[in-house]
């Protein structure tokens, strides 16, 4: 009796082990099976559900947001002449808002006209583009080639040899017009005048500058070099996103060392634009006169969040080009207004990247985005987030994943590119396994 019962005993705990180990076995398979799974590309264990939604949430899934401004009606360029009681003296004349790129009046817009030296804001935009990218910096030492003294006109008066900053050569451009500095930066750049002139025409193709043509660095007489007053807004928009050239536009006077070693003396840099110290928020940019361009100026100002930028061709007098581009500014400030939605970088949000080694996957404007409204008209209008289908990594820094839409009272009027803050590479199976760990304990 006593025998049968150490062997009943016996049978229960084999049969407890074995029903124990079964248990493991199925638990390690189940893990297995998931982890695999996982690995695989489903992903419908989790318990919620995969779908962006806007102006949503969710318990797990971070979801984009935005927010509603109420921020008027778009303005809309209107036809030339359409304004009444704006009358320029110059052959060519356009405003812009530089937030939008809407033309707000025009004359003879597309004319090709020689620019003089407001051709120099493309080689100003060339070069700080160039800083942008790494590939030189504004404290490189530029060395005074014998072409770059020998340029006549607007000059810095350089000696053959002696060296000065990249960012002294630039801002001799921008305040005085400095023929001498623009060759100076054009052959550091480029590696000869011709080679970054050739430059220029590509970046002006590019920005879809049609009726330009240039021939050298600084506007100075030449056949075939041109330019229209919508193309100089075009590319003076683009150089006034860079901070770095607004400090050298605004600055009235200020000094920098010329010479030889042994040999240095002071040389003062006054301001070619007047318009800084007589229109209120005036910020830049460049002017221009020759005696086949007459007076020319792309000139800009500030005034709460909105920029606009006046061009003038071909005026008569110096006077006349002032008071023309201050008539032009004054008419944009007084019937406009621009309202930022957001700055080039801002979070709009963040989303989760299923199988990317970041789980959170930040969104950002692609540019800053604003919208032209009329003055009164600030209703109506609000923004809203629409995301590509199927976002999967591998991801690229910079690649646009959705759009801001701007809608005026629920009618899309504007899209505008949202990208991916910084890259997101196809995670590991060991942060997929970590990852879908968590979320089972």
């Amino acid at each position: 009796m006593k025998r049968l019962d150490r062997v009943k005993k016996r049978w229960i705990i084999v049969k407890t082990l074995h029903k124990s180990k079964i248990k493991t076995g199925a638990l390690l398979c189940f893990t297995a099976i998931i982890a695999l799974a996982g690995f695989m590309g489903v992903d419908h264990f989790r318990p919620d559900e995969r779908v962006i939604k806007i102006n949503g949430s969710a318990d797990m899934t971070p979801v984009v947001t935005t927010v509603e401004k109420s921020i008027g009606t778009k303005a809309q360029a209107p036809e030339e002449g359409a304004v009444s009681g704006l009358v320029v003296d110059g052959k060519s004349a356009l405003l812009m808002d530089a937030g939008s790129g809407a033309v707000l009046f025009e004359k003879n817009s597309h004319d090709r006209l020689p620019p003089a030296s407001v051709t120099k804001i493309m080689t100003m935009l060339l070069v700080l583009e160039a800083v942008d990218r790494g590939q030189i910096s504004l404290n490189d030492m530029v060395t005074i080639s014998e072409r770059a003294a020998k340029m006549g006109g607007s000059q810095m008066y350089m000696e053959m040899g002696e060296q000065h900053s990249l960012e002294d050569l630039m801002k001799g451009i921008a305040m005085v017009s400095a023929n001498d500095a623009c060759v100076a930066v054009a052959e550091y750049l480029g590696g000869s005048v011709e080679i970054f002139v050739e430059k220029m025409n590509r970046r002006a193709e590019k920005l879809g500058m049609k009726d330009t043509n240039f021939v050298n660095t600084n506007g100075l007489p030449v056949a075939n070099h041109y330019c229209s007053a919508y193309d100089i807004a075009i590319m003076s928009r683009e150089l006034i996103k860079h901070a770095t050239c607004k400090e050298w536009f605004t600055t009235w006077q200020d000094t920098i060392n010329i010479g030889l070693p042994g040999k240095e003396k002071e040389f003062g840099l006054t301001n070619t634009n007047r318009l800084i110290r007589q229109y209120p928020g005036a910020d830049g940019i460049k002017t221009g006169f020759t005696q086949d361009a007459g007076y020319c100026l792309s000139g800009s100002a500030t005034r709460s969040d909105m920029t606009l930028i006046a061009v003038i061709m071909g005026s008569p007098t110096s006077q006349v080009r002032f008071n023309d581009i201050s008539k032009m500014l004054d008419y944009g400030f007084a019937t406009y207004d621009t309202v930022k939605i957001a700055e080039k970088g801002e979070s709009t949000g963040n989303i989760r990247i299923e199988k990317g080694s970041l789980d959170l996957l930040n969104i950002v404007a692609g540019e800053d985005i604003s919208v032209l409204v009329k003055k009164g008209e600030k209703e109506g209008i609000t923004t809203g987030i629409e995301l590509d289908k199927n976002i999967q990594a591998p991801i690229a820094k910079g690649q646009q994943i959705g759009e801001i839409i701007v809608y005026e009272k629920a009618k899309e009027i504007e899209r505008y590119p949202l990208v991916a803050e910084e890259k997101v590479e196809k995670a590991s199976f060991g942060q997929l396994y970590i990852r879908m760990m968590k979320n089972l304990i």
